[in-house]
């Protein structure tokens, strides 16, 4: 059954939507989306996804990330080359990156198909020219996005597996929140977020953007997907039924395993044109980054159709409201 979604009415799209496009990249592109945005030594770094291949004829011939600055969070400069090119007899491909500033270092959390499944990756940069890998999950595993400071002495990260054999071959993923001493051995693995705690969702939940703090506790976007077999080709695969909206919740600021509240509507539901037309995917919002300004404004960038990179805003205190009144 469809369900009939609408964004919230505190979400406002920017007018320079679509803020990243295939057109702005310099090398070998056809699809720019799902990046990971945050602000890092004065400016706004982003790192995005680059599906390089043919437009024309619908076909992804491999994946790479690229890297663009900014001085104002809408108008990016793509630099020259791609930023990581991960593939080899093992590695398939790295991908949907999110970044996290802790302790002055930018953290990078990535998927990475391999030829024994997909593996949730940790790298970690000082100046985006150098990267050290930092730790691996075992299959399957992804999403992984970090908490940016440590909590009661330890480091958090929100996560979804992929139990397909446990779930009797379903489609069906939770949130789960995990912590460890030194971001490389992760432990005390716990659901955070179940698929029936979202109205909205019918079929998977995964993190989205890395939380941002605020005095009433640590403020979550996650990705939501509800599958109906009403729909038709809706983008590149003939079978592609899903949708991907954007819900918000609130975690304790001490104890972020416990939940405070969940708004019971979706945040961001694919309605404008570059989300729902022309894509490789539509219908599909995806947030991979959100910065908290000084004004209290929110900025939430996403990836749209799997096509293009866009951004949103909302102002903190009614994201706050949303979660608080709805949970």
């Amino acid at each position: 059954m469809e369900f009939d979604l609408k964004s919230s009415s505190i979400i406002h799209r920017h007018p320079a939507n679509p803020i990243l496009s295939a057109r702005q990249v310099p090398y070998p592109t056809a699809l720019v989306f799902n990046a990971g945005v945050c602000k890092f030594n004065g400016q706004y770094v982003m790192v995005f996804r680059n599906d390089y291949g043919s437009v024309e004829d619908q076909i992804v011939e491999g994946t790479n990330l690229g890297l663009a600055f900014s001085a104002d969070g809408i108008a990016w400069q793509v630099q020259p080359t791609p930023f990581m090119d991960w593939h080899d007899a093992e590695v398939i491909r790295a991908y949907d990156p999110r970044l996290t500033v802790i302790n002055q270092r930018c953290y990078i959390s990535f998927a990475v198909d391999t030829q024994h499944g997909i593996r949730g990756g940790i790298a970690v940069t000082d100046d985006f020219a150098h990267i050290e890998m930092v730790s691996l999950t075992a299959p399957d595993n992804r999403n992984l996005v970090l908490f940016p400071e440590k909590i009661d002495g330890k480091f958090l990260r929100l996560e979804r597996p992929l139990p397909v054999y446990g779930r009797w071959g379903m489609e069906r993923f939770d949130i789960w929140i995990s912590d460890s001493p030194d971001l490389v051995y992760w432990g005390n693995s716990q659901l955070l977020l179940g698929v029936e705690d979202v109205p909205f969702a019918n079929l998977k939940i995964g993190p989205a953007a890395p939380p941002i703090k605020t005095e009433r506790g640590w403020l979550v976007i996650f990705h939501a997907v509800d599958w109906s077999a009403e729909r038709s080709k809706t983008g590149w695969e003939d079978d592609w039924q899903k949708r991907y909206t954007a819900g918000i919740a609130l975690l304790d600021l001490h104890d972020p395993r416990k939940v405070l509240g969940v708004c019971k509507q979706p945040l961001i539901v694919p309605e404008a044109y570059y989300e729902i037309a022309n894509g490789f995917h539509n219908n599909v919002v995806f947030p991979g980054g959100m910065i908290l300004e000084d004004n209290g404004q929110v900025k939430i960038y996403y990836g749209a159709a799997d096509t293009v990179e866009c951004l949103a805003t909302a102002h903190v205190d009614d994201l706050l409201n949303l979660c608080v009144a709805q949970g």
